[in-house]
């Protein structure tokens, strides 16, 4: 496999990241905006959601590494 083969393989799963992680942010935000309406503790909720968006954070910076790869940067 070549390395341009590669990194687009790698973008693809990136882009797959992407979608569920988005998906997962907004899923939990709105867990959050339940549970506090709804009066309950939502520190853990919170703190998971925070995880979340850094996590999706990380996946999207290293869908620009790739696409810098593919660009031949």
């Amino acid at each position: 496999m070549t390395n341009l083969q590669q990194e687009r393989e790698h973008l693809v799963l990136a882009d797959r990241h992407i979608v569920e992680g988005r998906r997962r942010v907004a899923d939990q935000t709105k867990r959050v905006e339940t549970m506090a309406r709804n009066g309950q503790d939502t520190v853990m909720a919170a703190r998971l959601l925070r995880t979340f968006e850094e996590t999706l954070e990380a996946w999207l910076a290293h869908r620009r590494n790739i696409l810098r790869a593919l660009d031949g940067r």
